[in-house]
């Protein structure tokens, strides 16, 4: 059965220190199904102290964001940008090991997370930040040792479409699935508009990512700018950009989906206030196209 989620990454920030504590109260002003608990990286010192106050909480979490800087970890690579310019540090093999093992630290500490508060799924930033996919081969080498690691406990690693500044999404995401076949998939509707990606799913060959059943999550989001504007990168509310969600979920639905949704609108302003009425209205819209496609069966 479908759940609709919302984000703590969406009330959660830097506005408000990202405190945890706060899940507790804002939780329950929430018209959603459960919460998709992203991964502060400030809360690795404290990582123990937040599984046992949120789970203290006892609040229903499906799902878990991994922080989205793990990613950076696989890559063997750092990078700047610098007065439009893309400057790339390759690493030696002993640097690059080092880089990894230390990323699989802190991934052991967000599946450890994941698996402590009852979650299914854990979403992970397959490429990340400047380095981005520039060295995807080896993102999706040692993803190989992390997604074990995820099997073993009984999780879910879920690969989400994030954007890139070398390839696109839906090529990243088919070079996983070639490479891993049990390998499941978070789709991002924010990061698949900005790289103009959202109907291109139901194209070939992306269209074998829906019709397999390999997206098991949706990230319900909405995008106000062009393609590739990497000035204008704000999470929108459902209705506030362009995203087709009509058409979207019609195709969407046409193919029997059945698994979750989140939210992740950012709803903070600059003194940490949370437009709660927001976020519950993106939860209703999600019902109604849920309800219109049960109609439509």
């Amino acid at each position: 059965m479908n759940q609709i989620l919302c984000s703590s990454g969406a009330f959660l920030g830097k506005e408000n220190n990202n405190d945890y504590t706060l899940l507790k109260e804002y939780a329950k002003r929430l018209n959603c199904d459960g919460i998709e608990l992203m991964i502060g990286r400030s809360w690795y010192p404290k990582m123990d102290d937040m599984i046992e106050t949120v789970r203290s909480y006892k609040l229903n979490i499906p799902s878990v964001h991994a922080n989205k800087a793990l990613g950076e970890y696989l890559c063997g690579m750092t990078a700047t940008y610098e007065n439009g310019q893309f400057n790339y540090y390759i690493m030696t093999e002993a640097e690059e090991q080092e880089l990894f093992e230390k990323g699989t630290e802190l991934f052991c500490m967000n599946l450890k997370a994941a698996k402590e508060l009852g979650a299914a799924k854990m979403v992970l930033h397959l490429w990340n930040g400047i380095p981005s996919d520039a060295r995807i081969d080896n993102n999706l080498r040692r993803f190989g040792e992390w997604k074990a690691l995820s099997d073993a406990a009984g999780i879910d690693l879920l690969v989400e479409n994030v954007i890139c500044n070398q390839k696109d999404p839906l090529y990243n995401m088919n070079l996983v699935a070639a490479a891993y076949e049990d390998v499941g998939f978070v789709y991002d509707t924010k990061m698949a508009e900005f790289h103009d990606q959202t109907m291109k799913l139901f194209e070939e060959p992306n269209i074998s990512l829906v019709r397999d059943g390999k997206i098991r999550h949706l990230h319900i989001n909405d995008y106000g700018g062009g393609v590739k504007d990497w000035g204008n990168m704000k999470i929108l509310p459902i209705g506030s950009g362009h995203v087709d969600f009509d058409t979207f979920f019609k195709k969407f639905f046409a193919y029997g989906y059945n698994g979750d949704f989140t939210v992740e609108s950012t709803a903070t302003d600059k003194e940490g206030n949370v437009d709660f009425d927001m976020l519950n209205g993106c939860f209703d819209r999600i019902r109604e196209y849920l309800k219109n496609s049960e109609a439509e069966l």
